[in-house]
């Protein structure tokens, strides 16, 4: 095993600038007074690693639904899904994955397809462990439809702390399952729609990886597939 591989997690390029204000800040702190100076060594490396984007080794056997993101499942409920996903009027089971601070925050397309629908939200900055997040904070919403025409919905939602979601991918893009699409800075929660009738792999409490947890099987499990490293 390459240790330096394990230490040294590459950065995504939207943790840059703010590794820089830490960093600058914490080289002021020297001339203050050494404690801060370490305070702020802390801090800065907090901030690289809160940015971390490691590989991940992302199943690609068809019919697989995989997590978006880091963190834990907070939630699993029975909702309508809101009529501009265009997932239909009925009750989908909605798989919430809760993201704290110490979470990696990149976010991974749980499924290959088009994005057939994008929409953004204002709104508050409640607790997004909170069922209510899903309807008040501010959120971004997309739809990806598979070759076959399935579709699932994908809602990054910020948090009491996140003040920034970002969004990659555009109307009319493909994604491959496990490929980066977003992100959302300090502390947030993500949202998948499963398709009518598909029930969920995970249980609450468990730790979710994104790109390589199992949030459910659209046809029959099989426990051999191809793994590429994304």
């Amino acid at each position: 095993m390459n240790m330096m591989k394990v230490i040294v997690v590459p950065m995504h390029p939207e943790g840059r600038k703010f590794v820089a204000i830490f960093a600058a800040i914490t080289a002021a702190l020297w001339l203050v007074w050494e404690p801060l100076f370490w305070m702020g060594v802390g801090m800065t490396v907090w901030c690289y690693y809160f940015f971390r984007d490691p590989v991940r080794s992302v199943a690609q056997k068809p019919g697989l639904i995989l997590s978006p993101a880091d963190g834990v499942v907070s939630l699993i409920t029975k909702k309508v899904p809101p009529v501009e996903m265009l997932l239909g009027d009925k009750p989908l089971t909605r798989v919430s994955v809760f993201m704290n601070v110490f979470n990696c925050h990149v976010n991974r397309a749980p499924m290959a397809g088009e994005v057939i629908a994008i929409t953004y939200h204002h709104g508050k900055f409640v607790n997004a462990s909170l069922d209510k997040a899903s309807e008040h904070n501010e959120r971004n919403s997309i739809t990806i439809e598979a070759a076959d025409k399935t579709r699932i919905g994908v809602t990054q939602i910020a948090g009491l702390v996140a003040r920034r979601i970002v969004c990659f991918t555009k109307l009319g893009n493909g994604l491959s399952v496990g490929e980066r699409f977003g992100l959302i800075r300090f502390g947030s929660r993500l949202d998948v729609f499963l398709p009518e009738g598909i029930e969920p792999a995970v249980g609450l409490g468990q730790t979710a990886v994104a790109g390589e947890t199992i949030l459910a099987h659209l046809g029959g499990i099989n426990e051999e597939w191809p793994i590429q490293s994304v």
